[in-house]
C-alpha cells in the first residue's frame, strides 16, 4: 500500500523544466509557427467535415411498405418519323396476362415532312367515329364474283397502265388493295358497284337507279360535271408500283387530280357508295373552285378511255412501253409524315411492356412500308403516388440524369423489316423513384410481321437506399488530438533531426578549423 501510495506520488507526465534552463533559437520559432499553422488548418478540415454530412448507399431487398403504390407511371414524349397517326396504336402488356390498348388516354401531333406540328388542336386520333368508319356498303348484297359475272366495271391498272390513267383523264380514284387483306375483299363489291354507279351516271342510260344500288347513289353521282374513273392495283401482283406509291396500308383509295394525288389527302372516310360519291363531288366543287378543272374541255375522258378499241389500247401500251424507265426507290418528304405521342400510362409494378405498333382498325398496314424510327423527347418512370411536392429521402447529385438515360435519343431503322427494341431495367430506391439501367437493341422480323417500337421493362428486386450520416461527437474529438498530438510529435521529430544535423556540422567545422591550426 504505501508502494503504490509512492508511485502515484512520483508519476507525473507532465514535468516542468525550468526556464532558466530552456534555450530558445530563431529555428524554433519558425518550426513552431510551422506547427501551428499546421495544427490550425487540420483544425478547419476536420470541423467542417464533422459538421456535414456524407451520402452512403446501401443495398437491400425491395420492401414496400404499402400496396397504394403498386402501379407504376411512365410518362412519355415521342415523335415517330414515318408514321400517320392514325395508323399509330399503343399497348401495354405484363406477366400477369393483362393486356390493354391505351391509345385513347394520349394525345396525338400530326407532324409535317419538316417535323413541324400542322395548325390544329392536339386530339387522340383513334376517336369513336374513326373506330366505328364503315368499311363497306352494307346494302350491296352480291359477291364480287357475282358482279363480274356481267364484267368488270372498276378498271385494272399496273405500272404501264396507271401512269397513262391519271395523265389521260382528270380525276382517277384508284383502290390499292392486297388480294389477303380481309378489309379490301369486304370493300370489293361495294368499289365494284361504286365504279357501275359512275359508269352509269355519266353515260345517262339509266334513270331510276340500277339492280346494285339505289336511286339516291346515281343522282348524287349525276351530279358530277366530271367523269371519275373507278380503277384499283392489286399490290401483290404490282409490288414496285404500290413501293412507288408509298402504300403503307390497305386498302388505300386515293384520288389523282390531273395525273397528282388529290392534295387533302386520301380518303378516309365511310365506305359506302353515297359516302364516297358525295366525297368526289365536293372534291369537284372545290377544285373548280380553285380553278383547276375544266369541264367542257374534259368532258369527253371518260368515253375515250372507256370506248378505246383494242388498237388504240395496244397503241397506248406501246407508247408507254417507249417511255418507260426504271423508277428506284426513291425518299419523297411529303409522303412521310410524322406523328408526335405525348401522355403517359399505368403499368402494374411488375414485369412487363408498351409497344407503339402501326395499327388501324379500318385498314391492314404493309408490313414492308413500316418504318417505326423514333425520337426519344421525354421518358420517365415514376410510382403512381408519387409526389413532387413531398421530398421523401436523399438522393446524388446526377440520379435525375440516371433516371431519365434515353431523354433526347434518336433510333432510326436504315433497313426494312427493323426495329429497336428498348430494355429497361427499373432500380428501387428509398427516395421514392426509380435508377434506370437501359439498353436498346436493333431487331429484325419476318416479311410478314409488322415492325413495333418495344419497351420492355423489368424490376429489380433489389433496392438502392440513399442515407445521409454525420460522424460521432467522439470521433470528431479523437480526430482532434490525434491532430494536436501528432502535429506537435511529428514536428517534434524534424526539428530534433535539424537540430542534430546542424550540431554534427558545426562539430566538424570546429574540428577542420583546429586541425589547420596545428600544422
Amino acid at each position: 500500500m504505501v508502494r503504490a501510495r509512492q508511485f502515484a506520488s512520483k508519476l507525473d507526465m507532465y514535468r516542468k523544466v525550468p526556464g532558466d534552463l530552456v534555450e530558445g533559437s530563431k529555428q524554433g520559432s519558425l518550426i513552431s509557427w510551422f506547427a501551428i499553422f499546421t495544427i490550425g488548418y487540420l483544425f478547419y478540415k476536420e470541423t467542417s467535415d464533422y459538421f456535414n454530412t456524407r451520402l452512403v448507399t446501401n443495398l437491400a431487398l425491395d420492401r414496400r411498405k404499402s400496396n397504394d403504390n403498386d402501379m407504376i407511371k411512365v410518362a412519355f414524349n415521342i415523335t415517330m418519323m414515318d408514321l400517320r397517326c392514325d395508323h399509330i396504336e399503343v399497348d401495354a402488356v405484363s406477366v400477369l396476362g393483362n393486356n390493354q390498348n391505351v391509345t385513347k388516354y394520349i394525345s396525338k401531333f400530326p407532324l409535317d415532312a419538316e417535323g413541324v406540328a400542322h395548325v390544329m388542336a392536339a386530339r387522340n386520333m383513334r376517336q369513336h367515329d374513326i373506330e366505328e368508319i364503315a368499311l363497306h356498303d352494307s346494302s350491296v348484297g352480291k359477291s364480287i364474283e357475282d358482279l363480274h359475272e356481267s364484267g368488270e366495271q372498276a378498271i385494272s391498272l399496273d405500272d404501264k397502265t396507271l401512269g397513262f390513267a391519271v395523265r389521260e383523264n382528270d380525276l382517277v380514284f384508284v383502290d390499292f388493295f392486297a388480294s389477303w387483306c380481309s378489309h379490301c375483299q369486304a370493300l370489293a363489291p361495294t368499289w365494284e358497284v361504286l365504279a357501275k354507279v359512275m359508269y352509269d351516271a355519266s353515260e345517262e342510260t339509266i334513270e331510276e337507279g340500277g339492280e346494285d344500288y339505289g336511286e339516291q347513289e346515281l343522282k348524287e353521282a349525276e351530279k358530277l360535271d366530271v367523269p371519275v374513273i373507278i380503277a384499283k392495283v392489286d399490290c401483290v401482283a404490282q409490288q414496285q408500283l404500290c413501293l412507288d406509291q408509298d402504300i403503307r396500308a390497305y386498302p388505300t383509295l386515293r384520288l389523282f387530280v390531273n395525273g397528282e394525288p388529290f392534295g387533302g389527302g386520301d380518303y378516309r372516310g365511310h365506305r359506302t357508295i353515297l359516302d364516297m360519291v358525295q366525297f368526289l363531288r365536293l372534291v369537284e366543287e372545290q377544285l373548280g373552285r380553285d380553278g383547276k378543272l375544266s369541264a367542257e374541255s374534259l368532258s369527253s375522258a371518260l368515253e375515250k378511255h372507256l370506248d378505246m378499241s383494242v388498237e388504240e389500247r395496244h397503241w397506248a401500251e406501246a407508247f408507254e412501253r417507249t417511255r418507260k424507265h426504271h423508277h428506284h426507290f426513291e425518299w419523297n418528304p411529303s409522303d412521310h409524315p410524322g406523328c408526335q405521342l405525348s401522355g403517359s400510362i399505368l403499368l402494374h409494378r411488375v414485369p412487363g411492356n408498351f409497344y407503339i405498333e402501326a395499327y388501324s382498325p379500318t385498314h391492314d398496314l404493309a408490313p414492308t412500308m413500316t418504318n417505326v424510327s423514333h425520337e426519344i423527347h421525354w421518358l420517365s418512370f415514376e410510382p403512381a403516388d408519387y409526389d413532387h411536392k413531398r421530398r421523401s429521402g436523399p438522393l446524388p447529385p446526377n440520379f435525375y440524369e440516371s433516371s431519365r438515360p434515353m431523354n433526347g435519343n434518336v433510333y432510326i431503322t436504315r433497313n426494312l423489316h427493323e426495329a429497336y427494341h428498348h430494355y429497361i431495367k427499373l432500380i428501387p430506391t428509398n427516395g421514392n423513384s426509380f435508377q434506370v439501367m437501359q439498353s436498346s437493341q436493333l431487331a429484325s422480323y419476318d416479311r410478314d410481321i409488322t415492325p413495333e417500337a418495344k419497351f420492355i421493362i423489368d424490376l429489380s428486386p433489389i433496392a438502392v437506399q440513399y442515407e445521409r450520416v454525420s460522424r460521432h461527437w467522439y470521433d470528431y474529438f479523437t480526430s482532434l488530438m490525434a491532430i494536436i498530438g501528432g502535429t506537435f510529435t511529428v514536428v517534434g521529430f524534424f526539428e530534433s533531426g535539424i537540430r542534430t544535423v546542424a550540431a554534427a556540422r558545426r562539430k566538424r567545422v570546429s574540428h577542420n578549423s583546429k586541425a589547420r591550426q596545428v600544422y
